[in-house]
């Protein structure tokens, strides 16, 4: 078992007691396949996850967020250091629109990916985006 799936294990556990849940597979997994809209996963699937031997795929990752109320990355790769959106920062309402899922596929996809990024990364990206803003509103 390597160190990043043991670390999740405990990230997803910790999110799942956090809510009043007991962190059991069969939990787990009943509660996944209530919410999520693709095939269901099986029970050695979530328990899997919960023993670190294996990650969720990025949709089903999206899911277990939004099932235990974390941010995706946060619950993948835990709370760094700095803000993962530095340098492309979001007004309340903006993360709420976002949050509530009033995005396209592919932008969903994009923001997704975003996130997944490590943070120099996406520090990169969130500068660049801004950027672009400034251009298509003629630089102000």
């Amino acid at each position: 078992m390597n160190d990043e799936k043991k670390a999740f294990a405990g990230r997803l556990k910790g999110a799942m007691e956090a809510k009043g849940y007991p962190s059991k597979p069969g939990q787990l997994h009943k509660l996944f396949n209530s919410r999520y809209e693709g095939r269901s996963v099986a029970f050695s699937t979530a328990s899997k996850w919960l023993r670190g031997i294996a990650l969720p795929e990025q949709d089903k990752l999206q899911v277990l967020a939004e099932l235990f109320g974390v941010e995706p990355h946060e619950l993948r790769f835990g709370k760094s250091k700095k803000s993962p959106d530095s340098g492309f920062r979001r007004n309340d309402e903006q993360k709420r629109s976002v949050s509530a899922n009033n995005v396209s596929a592919s932008d969903r996809q994009a923001i997704d990916t975003f996130l997944a990024l490590p943070p120099r990364l996406r520090e990169l990206a969130g500068e660049m985006i801004v950027v672009m803003d400034k251009a298509a509103r003629g630089g102000k």
